[in-house]
């Protein structure tokens, strides 16, 4: 339902009537786990509302390797600027699990934008917060230790694939590798490992990439908000 968007959306911060019709007035999507929905360079053409499922946001470099950069849960919206600046995708999407969409054109915003001129005020109030959270984000997180960059980006893959194994024990099935953490965590590779190596002394973390990590929650909450 359109109401379960956050505020932190532009199509949040439309009335509850007019993102409801953009929503229902649009076509559904689904993804197998492992499609593509967009690549970097795509057209914006639109934005999607993932209703089901698990995206990761990606690049990929000159060679071919891939870095995963978020991971995206239900009522994310995914390529939402698109709609206002039509410019090309800056990273790639792909589904991490079976994925239910719907997709809002940028044709359908611009019209409705024509025919309700008012709207713009609640878009630039938007964006004028999302920057200024940005701005809060980057300086809170100059001031956090590499510990605590590497928990919230491993926290990501926990909240979002992982399955309860105890009251306390989180199984992350996913294959994660080092650099993607790095990636996510905007920190060094060599840095990633030897965090986890710590995490493995302390029963923080136990397993691997190959067969699986198996995470203490609290202890790995407590880490990411040091």
């Amino acid at each position: 339902m359109p109401e379960r968007l956050g505020l932190n959306h532009l199509l949040g911060r439309l009335p509850h009537d007019v993102s409801r019709k953009l929503l229902a007035g649009e076509r559904t999507l689904k993804l197998r786990e492992g499609e593509t929905l967009f690549e970097r360079g795509d057209a914006g053409d639109g934005c999607y509302w993932l209703r089901r499922g698990v995206l990761a946001v990606y690049v990929v470099s000159a060679t071919g390797d891939q870095r995963i950069l978020a991971i995206l849960g239900p009522n994310a919206i995914v390529g939402e600027l698109a709609m206002i600046d039509g410019m090309p995708r800056s990273a790639s999407i792909r589904a991490l699990r079976a994925c239910e969409l719907n997709f809002i054109s940028r044709a359908a915003f611009t019209d409705l934008l024509r025919r309700h001129p008012e709207l713009y005020g609640d878009i630039v109030k938007t964006l004028a917060g999302r920057l200024r959270q940005t701005d809060e984000d980057m300086a809170a997180s100059s001031f956090q230790s590499v510990r605590a960059r590497v928990a919230r980006a491993l926290l990501q893959f926990a909240r979002h694939l992982g399955e309860q194994e105890g009251p306390e024990r989180v199984l992350i099935r996913h294959s994660i590798t080092q650099s993607d953490l790095a990636a996510m965590a905007g920190v060094a590779r060599e840095s990633v490992s030897r965090t986890l190596r710590e995490w493995q002394r302390q029963k923080i973390l136990q397993g691997s990439s190959r067969t699986g990590y198996v995470v203490n929650m609290p202890s790995l909450v407590g880490v990411a908000t040091e």
